[in-house]
């Protein structure tokens, strides 16, 4: 049985293999079989979506997550976790949790229960840290202000000029509709609308700088052609909805500086599957997005969803490529693999997927929680699964279910020019969001 030293000492020759580019890549969960999860330090904040708790671990570990009302509590359970007695965490003032305790469940699993003070929609993401040694799990918790609704300024002067103007806008034509006494203050919501305004609006006047790398998106419409998808009762198709939002979506893309879009398909036409992703490779795209509109036997099933790649379906793809020679030339990460031993070039496929998956996961997560602002979820955590669309191994890829055609009040909304609208924004906010954040190197994010 390897110890945590081994494997830790294992992971950085690996990495220096692949050169100083890969520190942020890593190894798959089964690599950290022989350590068992343990909290070893966690913290508290506060931002414009609520509140964020972070805890260090020292090896990934399965997580569910789900709320209690009356009073109103989130429940995180955590797989075969450990945590140390007298374990305390700074709860910061305006973090939503008032309390947190702790119990064991079926014998080794860890259960955590944070009394909260109001309804709270929880959202959790496992990320490496960025030295190998150990994981972060993050824990979202989106809520309404405790107090007053704060603008969050981060960058500059024109920013925060840009950001008062919009609310106080906002806030104005709110009044016009209510008491003429009452005075109203900007919701977070259109707080932080106006912040993503401003960062837009500059991110415009700004000329591209010279050399910046554009990121190309890869947007999917599901189904198409002879295979129409869903169909709801009303007779609304699938590959049509899901055609209309990859139009929308393309649109608001293309309006950013440092993107730009490829659609697998923009008509009615019907492309296979592995195609799907050939298009998305053959134009080195950095992101695969593929857009579903759900379907249940019970019409009460509602909510978006969305679907990355689990492990066993990254491992029989793994396996596809390993012995595809012409597939293991031509790898868009850059690497080669047709000239490397199979032992190497499995480890170089391995960590390439491993963090292809971790970047869709996160980027999923943050669309996820977008669309929940224009409708109801059917999970509030990014799924996962052997989709065939989500297996090329070096392009973070997601599927992203809108809603259930199955579901006659969802299906009225899919059919609407508007609501397919709202939902090509979330997905496009998530994904700037997304980017962002990451603001990866050569890209006109990373030099804003």
């Amino acid at each position: 049985m390897q110890t945590s030293l081994q494997i830790n000492a294992r992971r950085q020759f690996l990495l220096k293999l692949l050169g100083g580019g890969a520190s942020m890549l890593w190894l798959p969960a089964s690599a950290y079989a022989a350590v068992r999860p343990e909290i070893h330090g966690g913290e508290a904040s506060v931002n414009e979506r609520g509140s964020r708790l972070v805890f260090n671990l020292t090896a990934p570990t399965d997580h569910k997550v789900f709320t209690l009302s009356n009073p109103e509590r989130v429940v995180l359970d955590l797989k075969e976790t450990a945590l140390p007695k007298g374990f305390e965490m700074q709860l910061p003032e305006g973090v939503v949790v008032s309390r947190l305790r702790s119990g064991i469940q079926n014998g080794n699993d860890l259960r955590l229960v944070f009394d909260v003070q109001q309804p709270a929609k929880p959202s959790v993401l496992m990320t490496p840290e960025p030295d190998g040694k150990g994981f972060k799990l993050v824990l979202d918790l989106a809520h309404k202000p405790l107090g007053m609704p704060r603008v969050v300024v981060k960058d500059s002067e024109a920013k925060r000029a840009f950001a008062e103007k919009a609310a106080e806008r906002e806030s104005k034509l709110l009044s016009t509709a209510q008491n003429e006494d009452r005075r109203l203050e900007p919701t977070a919501k259109e707080v932080r609308e106006a912040e993503r305004q401003a960062e837009r609006q500059i991110a415009r006047q700004e000329s591209p700088r010279h050399g910046a790398r554009k990121l190309v998106i890869a947007i999917d419409a599901g189904h198409g052609g002879k295979d129409p998808g869903a169909i709801g009762q009303d007779g609304t198709r699938e590959k049509d909805v899901t055609l209309a939002i990859a139009r929308k979506l393309e649109s608001l893309i293309q309006g950013e500086h440092g993107f730009k879009t490829v659609l697998t398909r923009r008509t009615d036409v019907f492309i296979p599957l592995r195609e799907r992703t050939n298009i998305a490779r053959r134009n080195k795209a950095d992101m695969f997005i593929s857009l579903h509109a759900d379907a249940f036997s019970d019409p009460d099933a509602r909510g978006a969803s969305v679907f990355c790649l689990s492990l066993n379906g990254a491992s029989s793809e793994a396996a596809r490529w390993m012995a595809d020679k012409e597939n293991s030339a031509d790898l868009v990460g850059g690497v080669s693999l047709n000239e490397r031993s199979d032992s190497l070039a499995s480890v170089l496929l391995d960590l390439s997927q491993s963090a292809s998956m971790q970047a869709g996961m996160d980027a999923g997560q943050r669309i996820l929680t977008e669309l929940g602002e224009v409708g109801s979820l059917h999970r509030r955590s990014v799924q996962q699964a052997g989709f065939m669309v989500l297996k090329s191994p070096d392009i973070p890829s997601m599927l992203v279910e809108t809603a259930f055609l199955s579901n006659p009040q969802e299906e009225r909304k899919l059919r609407s020019s508007g609501h397919q609208q709202k939902v090509a924004q979330s997905v496009f906010r998530g994904l700037h969001d997304y980017y962002a954040s990451k603001a990866m190197e050569g890209t006109h994010f990373a030099m804003l």
